[in-house]
C-alpha cells in the first residue's frame, strides 16, 4: 500500500496544488519517504477536510477509500505538531535518531518554497520542525551510534551471510543516488571489496569512487543489470523506478550462489515503490528483504533508545509550546487582513487620483516608482499597529493587551471583524495562565 501511496519529490508541488484546490483545504505539505507517507493540511473543517484528503488519496493511488480507512492515522492540532517534531528529531524513525529524515523534512521546505499552497502555517510548522531536529541532535546524544536505513540494510545483508565471507561476497548496488551512495559507503566500511554499481550514468559512480579515494568500484549501465545480477551474491536496490526491476521470471534462471556465502542470492530493496517483486522469494535460492525487515537490525539496545527518547521528548515539549504560541499569534490575522485591506483601498484610490493627474504619457518606470512609494508609506504606517497585535500564549498580560488593541483597531477603523470566538479563546488562555 505504501508504494501505491508514495509521491515522488518531483510531484510534491502538483500534489500540494491539487490538495489546496479541494473545497476545505487551505494549505498542504507532503512528506513521502521510503518508509512513510504523510500529508499535512490546514483545513477549514476538520471532518470535511479529512474526507476530501482521503478521497484524493484514493483517486491518486487507486486504493479504495474503505481500505485507506483501515490503515490511515489521523492527528490534529497539537498532536500533529508533536508528531512532525518527533519525526524530525528521529524519534518516529525505524532507527532512533537517524539523520536522513531531518534532511527529508528540510527538503519539504525547499520544495514548498514558491508553491502557493505551502502557506504560512505549514511553512512555519516545518521550519520549526527543522529547528527541533537540529536542537535534539545537538543537545542529546540521540544520534550517537544511530544508523540510517542504508546502513541497516547493509547490516541486515551481512547478518544473512556467513561472517567469513563478508569480504569475498559479490555485492551489486543498483542506483547511485543518495541511498545508493550510503549503501556503498557502509559496504566499504564493513570491508566489502567486491562491488559493482549499476546506474543510468557513470558520472555519479565516478564521483563516489573519487570520494572514497581509490576503492575499486566497477560501473555498469542499466542495460547490463540482469547480467550483473547473475554474478552477484547480494543485490541492493535503491532507484526511483516506478515499476519493479526484478520479477520472478527475471531471477529464476540466474546461476546459483555459492554455498560459501550461504547459498542464497539476497535482494535487499530499500526503494519506494519497491524495485523487487515479492514473487522473487518464490524462487529457490533467492530471498527478498525490504524496509519492513530492517526492524531486526535495530531491535537491540532498547533501554538506551528509551532513555535517549525521553531526553528528546523534553525538548520537543518545550518547542511545541513555543510553536503553539506562534500559531496563536496568527489568530489576529483576520484583524490584520481587514486593516491591510482598509489601508490598501485608500492607497489604490489615492494612487489612481495621483496617476490621473500626471497624465497617460507618464513613463512606466515613474508609475512603478509612485506605486512603490505608496506601498512603502502604507507598510511603515501599519508596522506599529501590527506589532501590537502579536500574541504570546505564555504571558497573560500580553494576551490582554492584544485583545484590547484588537478592539481599539476595530473601533477606530470600523473593521467589523467578528472577535467573539477569538475573545473567548484568548480569555480562556488568560484564565489558564492565572490559575
Amino acid at each position: 500500500m505504501r508504494e501505491k501511496l508514495a509521491i515522488p519529490e518531483a510531484d510534491w508541488p502538483r500534489a500540494i496544488g491539487e490538495l489546496c484546490s479541494l473545497n476545505h483545504i487551505e494549505e498542504a505539505a507532503v512528506l513521502s519517504t521510503c518508509n512513510r507517507m504523510e500529508i499535512y493540511v490546514v483545513a477549514l473543517s476538520q471532518h470535511r477536510g479529512v474526507k476530501e484528503v482521503t478521497e484524493w488519496m484514493s483517486k491518486t493511488s487507486g486504493i479504495p477509500v474503505s481500505d485507506l480507512h483501515q490503515h490511515r492515522f489521523l492527528l490534529y492540532n497539537k498532536d500533529a505538531t508533536q508528531h512532525i517534531f518527533e519525526v524530525s528529531a528521529g524519534l518516529d524513525s525505524l532507527v532512533l535518531g537517524e539523520g536522513q529524515i531531518l534532511a527529508q523534512v528540510k527538503q519539504v521546505v525547499k520544495v514548498g518554497q514558491g508553491v502557493v499552497g505551502f502557506g504560512r502555517n505549514i511553512s512555519g510548522l516545518f521550519k520549526h520542525a527543522i529547528t527541533v531536529g537540529k536542537r535534539v541532535r545537538t543537545e542529546t546524544n540521540i544520534a550517537s551510534g544511530a544508523v540510517s536505513v542504508s546502513s541497516a540494510a547493509v547490516e541486515l545483508a551481512l547478518m544473512k551471510i556467513p561472517e567469513s565471507s563478508h569480504s569475498d561476497a559479490r555485492m551489486l548496488v543498483i542506483g547511485a543516488g543518495k541511498m545508493g551512495k550510503l549503501v556503498i559507503k557502509h559496504l566499504v566500511a564493513k570491508g566489502c571489496t567486491k562491488m559493482v554499481v549499476v546506474n543510468r550514468s557513470e558520472e555519479r559512480v565516478a564521483a563516489i569512487r573519487e570520494e572514497l579515494n581509490g576503492i575499486e568500484i566497477i560501473y555498469k549501465p542499466l542495460s547490463e543489470m540482469l547480467a550483473c545480477a547473475a554474478e552477484a551474491d547480494v543485490i541492493f536496490t535503491s532507484t526511483a523506478s516506478e515499476t519493479p526491476l526484478f520479477l520472478k521470471e527475471n531471477v529464476k534462471d540466474l546461476s546459483p550462489v555459492s554455498t560459501e556465502v550461504g547459498g542464497l542470492r539476497l535482494f535487499v530493496d530499500i526503494s519506494v515503490p519497491r524495485n523487487v517483486g515479492s514473487c522473487v522469494s518464490e524462487v529457490s535460492g533467492a530471498r527478498v528483504y525490504n524496509v519492513d525487515d530492517l526492524k531486526e537490525v535495530v531491535a537491540a539496545n532498547k533501554e538506551d533508545r528509551l532513555r535517549k527518547a525521553m531526553e528528546a521528548q523534553a525538548i520537543i515539549t518545550e518547542e511545541s509550546k513555543q510553536f503553539e504560541a506562534w500559531r496563536d499569534s496568527l489568530e489576529t490575522v483576520p484583524t490584520i487582513k481587514k486593516l491591510r485591506a482598509y489601508a490598501e483601498r485608500i492607497r489604490l484610490t489615492e494612487l489612481e487620483k495621483c496617476l490621473s493627474k500626471m497624465g497617460d504619457d507618464l513613463p512606466k518606470k515613474s508609475r512603478r516608482a509612485v506605486d512603490d512609494l505608496s506601498r512603502g508609506i502604507v507598510n511603515k504606517l501599519l508596522h506599529g499597529p501590527m506589532q501590537h497585535l502579536r500574541c504570546d500564549e505564555s504571558d497573560g498580560r500580553t494576551l490582554s493587551e492584544t485583545l484590547e488593541n484588537m478592539h481599539a483597531l476595530n473601533r477606530m477603523f470600523s473593521l467589523e471583524t467578528d472577535l467573539s470566538l477569538l475573545e473567548t479563546k484568548i480569555r480562556a488562555k488568560i484564565e489558564q495562565i492565572q490559575k
